[in-house]
């Protein structure tokens, strides 16, 4: 599409008379099409419920000199033949129109390279003719929601980088975290790291490693809940080759690989009780003895373990062994649940934005007042890890430098909405607002554990527990 040439008339420009404050302005440029007159009628019924205030520009030169009389929240142009090239046009001549109005893009049957160009380009939507009156409202609810928020800008966040990690945080929670770090990274000390999943275990345990006297030997991490158990003796201890069947090779288990480092072992409480008595043995004789094999091997290294459970609880049950976690918790560090850290919340939020949005390509200054209650007022049942993918997730949808209540999945959206219904509005308890999180999550994944765990940023062994905590 070429611009349209100017012609000598210029309409008067519009000024709001005051009945018209709180109306959207919009321009519509119907096009020439068999459905434009249909259009506009549908527009005209429904602009008084929805508060809007309509003109038509029957042309592009029109709708050019209507641009410059006055200013428009929004332009609904439907796209003629040639709607890439027309999308184009339209971006680029709204970008030089005052006030800054949004295009609505209506198209026949919008192609999903017209839709990744609408949203890489900010427009703020592409609708399929002919027009409804729902996705239009929607759109239009959308561009209200955002005239209300206001921008809050975002701390600039230096982290204590930690490998492929880094630690974020200033509440007086995480400062014990920190005292008690710097306590423990001195010595050679064994260490168990407590928290709810999502927590940063393993960000603290590298923290320990890098600081303290095995800092030149590696870091081996192991997930002891990811493996299985008829396996996690082998990818522990190594074995030896013909050990069981498949053992074609020699193997080199993870305290081997650790010598003179430090061992990571996640999750410690889901191995099993015959298998806690091996490690029980290797942090007591500092020897180990692989799969098949017939003599001991000397191990040097620090063991660091983790888990999410209550241990002491566990071994009640009988299903931790007491001098196990004894051995184990010669320093215990717990770390607090991302509901607990105050405004480390925004701290965290600026950080994963600087980071997503370097790798995304996008320029991310602000999060808006109604975006960061909604962050406040979550649950957080999967933690840091979970902000981290719902800020990624936002940073990816994002259209302009903030980060709106829009961009957050719709399970935060929906809990504002829950609160809102609640009787007399007493607030919801954190673990009914965690059931609900969980529901509405499984909901959205057909009921799959795996994906709901992925989504909450937590261990589907956690997921499964919670569940049957909140009888879901």
């Amino acid at each position: 599409m070429t611009p349209p040439t100017k012609t000598q008339n210029s309409p008067t420009s519009a000024v709001p008379r005051r009945e018209d404050e709180g109306l959207l302005r919009i321009l519509v440029v119907p096009g020439e099409g068999a459905g434009s007159a249909t259009l506009l009628q549908n527009l005209r019924q429904w602009a008084e419920d929805g508060r809007l205030r309509l003109e038509t520009a029957p042309d592009l030169p029109r709708a050019v000199r209507q641009l410059a009389a006055s200013t428009w929240d929004v332009v609904l142009a439907v796209l003629g033949d040639r709607p890439d090239e027309d999308l184009s046009w339209w971006v680029d001549t709204l970008r030089a129109a005052a006030g800054g109005p949004r295009l609505i893009a209506a198209a026949q049957a919008p192609s999903m390279g017209l839709v990744l160009r609408a949203e890489q380009s900010g427009v703020l939507d592409v609708l399929s003719l002919p027009v409804r009156r729902d996705e239009l409202m929607q759109a239009l609810g959308r561009l209200r929601a955002v005239a209300s928020e206001a921008a809050i800008p975002l701390p600039v966040v230096e982290p204590e980088v930690v490998g492929p990690y880094a630690l974020v945080g200033q509440s007086p929670a995480m400062l014990d975290v920190y005292k008690q770090l710097a306590r423990v990274a001195g010595s050679a000390a064994t260490v168990l790291v407590q928290g709810e999943s999502g927590t940063g275990k393993e960000v603290v345990a590298r923290a320990i490693h890098m600081h303290g006297p095995k800092a030149a030997g590696g870091f081996v991490a192991v997930n002891c809940a990811a493996i299985p158990e008829n396996l996690l003796e082998s990818e522990l201890f190594g074995h030896e080759k013909g050990a069981f069947t498949g053992a074609v090779t020699r193997k080199i288990g993870r305290f081997e690989q650790a010598a003179s480092g430090t061992l990571f072992l996640d999750e410690i409480a889901d191995m099993s009780l015959a298998l806690q008595a091996k490690i029980l043995r290797a942090v007591q004789e500092r020897e180990i003895e692989r799969v098949g094999g017939t003599g001991t091997i000397p191990v040097d290294v620090r063991l660091i373990a983790a888990t999410n459970r209550d241990l002491k609880e566990a071994i009640k049950q009988g299903r931790f062994r007491e001098d196990l976690y004894y051995r184990l918790a010669v320093i215990t560090i717990r770390l607090p649940k991302l509901a607990d850290r105050g405004d480390d919340l925004l701290l965290l939020t600026a950080y994963f934005v600087q980071v997503y949005a370097e790798r995304y390509r996008k320029t991310i200054h602000a999060v808006s007042d109604r975006a960061l209650d909604l962050l406040r007022g979550h649950a957080w049942v999967g933690n840091v890890r979970e902000l981290r993918n719902v800020i990624e997730r936002a940073v990816i949808v994002a259209s302009d430098d903030t980060l709106r209540a829009e961009y957050l999945p719709d399970e935060l959206r929906g809990e504002a909405a829950a609160l809102a219904d609640r009787p007399q509005g007493a607030p919801l308890t954190l673990a009914e607002m965690e059931a609900r999180h969980i529901a509405r999550v499984l909901a959205q994944t057909g009921g799959q554990i795996g994906a709901a765990a992925e989504i909450l940023g937590i261990h589907r062994n956690t997921l499964t527990r919670k569940m049957k905590e909140y009888g879901l």
